[in-house]
């Protein structure tokens, strides 16, 4: 079934960070896609303030290329290089990417401009666009800030929430499969590019006790991941469609035994509990060291 995507016009596209991401290297972000048909339940731009100039439905910026020019070109212009993160509100990989070829595109002009990226995907369609990221690599101008601690100008990233493909398909519907991301992954690695495995969110008392984590690691690692980056879950919003609604509603539907323990580590707030934050992390510093895998990029 064909994929419905309306098409818009925007004024920018790139977004410029007030500070550098400590997680991602990224000064600057691009989201060729407005909205996401991976439909993923969890997902934090439900709801929060980073999806308020979403549109409602599927869209796709279709003069973000000569937008991205322009931007880039003064930019460069003023030297203000820096890693362009894809994938921070919407995968640059939906379906439609393959015939629409924004995300491309866009990839051919940051290589005209010589800026590095850093690209969160969970579709194997990445493979296509290697040939382009390996010269981005080769030619990026590396930020000051990162000179002597990278080598190369492109990142990779692969997304995971767990790596049981039966807890997938509940909360990740519309996403390829576990065995499609981790073989890209490898294939990827393969390829000679620095890859890393982002555990965002990691679901309460279901893909974040030490064994499932475990799991976990032993996958990414197995599949030649350099590094993995994990947080929690956070939910948002009270309206029908926003992510802590509809997460709430599919626990109940699978899993009601976890509803009144996960509404007691987030209490009011949008995240869980200090403490429970406090003792995720130890666990993924564990077993960090367990796999010797860097929990940062470099």
């Amino acid at each position: 079934m064909r994929e419905l995507v309306r098409k818009i016009k925007v004024k920018s596209v790139l977004n410029k960070q007030k500070f550098v991401d400590d997680w991602f290297l990224s000064s600057y972000s691009i989201n060729p896609y407005s909205n996401c048909s991976f439909n993923c339940i969890y997902c934090y731009t439900r709801g929060s303030k980073y999806g308020e100039h979403q549109v409602p439905s599927l869209a796709v910026k279709i003069n973000a290329p000569e937008v991205l020019v322009r931007q880039l070109k003064n930019r460069a212009r003023k030297r203000e290089y820096g890693f362009i993160a894809f994938g921070s509100a919407t995968d640059p990989y939906l379906p439609v990417e393959k015939d629409l070829k924004i995300t491309r595109e866009l990839l051919m002009i940051i290589l005209r401009f010589k800026f590095s990226v850093n690209l969160l995907t969970r579709s194997p369609l990445i493979l296509r666009d290697l040939d382009i990221l390996k010269k981005i690599g080769e030619k990026a101008r590396i930020p000051k800030e990162l000179e002597g601690k990278m080598d190369t100008g492109v990142v990779l990233s692969f997304s995971f929430s767990t790596t049981d493909e039966k807890l997938a398909r509940i909360f990740e519907p519309g996403v390829p499969s576990l065995k499609k991301r981790l073989d890209t992954l490898k294939k990827c690695k393969d390829a000679g590019f620095t890859v890393g495995a982002v555990f965002m969110p990691l679901l309460p008392f279901l893909s974040d006790s030490e064994e499932h984590l475990d799991k976990m690691f032993k996958d990414v690692k197995e599949n030649g991941a350099d590094f993995v980056l994990a947080s929690g879950l956070t939910l948002y919003g009270d309206g029908p469609h926003d992510c802590k609604t509809r997460y709430y509603e599919v626990l109940e539907e699978h899993f009601p035994e976890l509803v009144p323990k996960t509404r007691a580590i987030f209490g009011k707030s949008s995240a869980p509990s200090h403490k429970y934050q406090k003792e995720l992390y130890q666990r993924f510093l564990g077993l960090c060291r367990k796999y010797q895998i860097r929990n940062k990029i470099y």
